[in-house]
């Protein structure tokens, strides 16, 4: 096994594409987030709201997937998925998350520390009944994070679902729904020359005003 050596060793690039320095940066880390975000969206990137979602089980291991971002103000970020999963379980477990969003084409990254509750099952609903046909039966037909003997089990739980709903409207299943992140930390890094990069970190005061700082790259 090579592991592409002279890949590893070799791979560079270049930072240089934008800076971000105290003069210019916003006091409000959820202003920040959604100029960066925008400016992902405006740039085409596939998948722009893609993020990470880091968490820890009972066994003290740290968890992390893709997930995909679907609301965002100064609540906090939403996100949807079984309640019944390994990562509600861990969340169940333990509240305290961390989110992850890289946009290579900017040279960016952010980083969100916050604690994670579940959002009202009004909220849930609303999100699940815009979403295609074909997901909401996937919501049903999936046991997610548990072991199935093959592919051929979700087929038949698709097919046993989608006759359950002919000519019905499909409502949410209760262990389906959303989850929101209330963010205590916000860390924004933005790729610099001489890997001399721009970071700064916002933490939540108890005032909540938020302290920011620059940190070494």
């Amino acid at each position: 096994m090579t592991g592409h050596i002279d890949y590893l060793k070799n791979n560079r690039r270049d930072f240089s594409l934008d800076v971000l320095l105290e003069e210019n940066i916003l006091t409000n880390p959820f202003e920040l987030f959604d100029y960066w975000f925008g400016s992902a969206v405006d740039k085409q990137i596939v998948d722009a709201n893609a993020m990470s979602l880091a968490t820890v089980g009972r066994d003290n291991n740290p968890h992390v997937r893709i997930v995909l971002l679907r609301e965002y103000n100064e609540k906090g970020f939403v996100f949807y998925t079984n309640y019944r999963s390994s990562k509600a379980q861990q969340i169940e477990n333990n509240s305290n998350v961390c989110l992850h969003f890289f946009w290579k084409e900017l040279v960016r990254q952010v980083r969100i520390q916050g604690v994670v509750s579940k959002v009202e099952s009004s909220v849930s609903n609303r999100y699940f009944d815009t979403r295609p046909k074909e997901n909401q039966l996937g919501a049903y037909a999936s046991p997610q994070s548990q072991v199935i003997e093959n592919r051929k089990v979700l087929e038949n739980n698709y097919k046993k679902w989608e006759n359950e709903f002919s000519g019905k409207t499909i409502v949410r299943p209760e262990h389906w729904g959303g989850y929101i992140v209330k963010p205590t930390e916000f860390e924004f890094w933005q790729g610099r020359e001489s890997r001399l990069h721009d970071r700064f970190r916002y933490r939540l005061q108890k005032n909540n005003a938020w302290k920011i700082e620059r940190l070494a790259p």
